[in-house]
């Protein structure tokens, strides 16, 4: 028995099947517009029940860009974390945070951080 290849569905063609769907087509009518069984468009449906899915952001509590740029620069400056946390605004314990999630205090690199960053927001969806 030959198998088909996994499919990846695109961000518009996701858009196209929620569309289908809200507008209450069947997932066999919608898997034969991607020459798919229905069983690949309901495992597209299935984990959030029917319902599309809010679009995803991040939240207005995560370091920015420039946040982090900030952290980088201080630290090889030699500056503390309190004194970072102060010029920055936020809480020692939130720059401690993401100083050892990242590296650590001596290896910490905002450019490495953001390029992980969007990788993982890329291949969330």
């Amino acid at each position: 028995m030959a198998y088909r290849t996994r499919i990846k569905y695109t961000t518009a063609q996701k858009n196209e099947i929620w569309d289908r769907w809200q507008r209450g087509e069947s997932q066999s009518s919608i898997g034969r517009l991607f020459d798919r069984e229905s069983s690949s468009i309901f495992s597209l449906l299935s984990p959030s029940g029917g319902i599309r899915p809010a679009p995803r952001k991040r939240s207005k509590m995560s370091l920015t860009l420039s946040e982090r740029e900030e952290i980088s620069r201080s630290l090889v400056l030699g500056q503390s974390m309190r004194g970072i946390s102060t010029a920055l605004n936020r809480s020692p314990s939130t720059i401690s945070r993401e100083i050892k999630r990242n590296g650590g205090y001596d290896h910490y690199r905002a450019a490495n951080i953001i390029f992980g960053v969007r990788v993982k927001i890329i291949t969330a969806f």
